[in-house]
């Protein structure tokens, strides 16, 4: 279910925990499903149980996983939730970025407006 991408720049416990992200929004790990422990996984995933665990750890700290002392790693009943919301903040951080960029650049604003509609409205947004 995991994979680990030993060619990237990206850090190992970094592609855990964008995994686990990424399967808690799509439903793939609902509120409740017990996490394998940081051994089989580190067994499964051929790494260091340290960094499995630093991946784990994050991924607590966040509110994604809760921890049950001799029972294991768990997605949180607020997992989803949480994430959405990091999600949200950070591509509203990012339109902003990219807004400016555009105001910058002399894109006029009713051209913005325009694409903000369509994508709205069901379109793409490609023009």
């Amino acid at each position: 279910m995991y994979i680990i991408d030993n060619q990237s720049r990206q850090a190992v416990y970094e592609q855990i925990v964008q995994q686990v992200e990424k399967y808690v929004l799509s439903g793939i790990l609902t509120s409740g499903d017990k996490m394998p422990s940081v051994r089989k996984l580190s067994l499964e995933l051929n790494v260091n149980p340290n960094t499995v665990q630093r991946a784990y750890t994050e991924l607590e700290r966040s509110g994604v996983l809760v921890t049950a002392p001799g029972r294991g790693a768990f997605v949180s009943d607020s997992g989803s939730t949480v994430l959405k919301a990091v999600r949200k903040r950070e591509s509203l951080e990012e339109l902003d970025r990219v807004l400016m960029e555009l105001k910058v650049s002399a894109v006029e604003k009713q051209k913005i407006l325009e694409i903000v509609e369509r994508v709205y409205a069901g379109g793409n947004g490609d023009d």
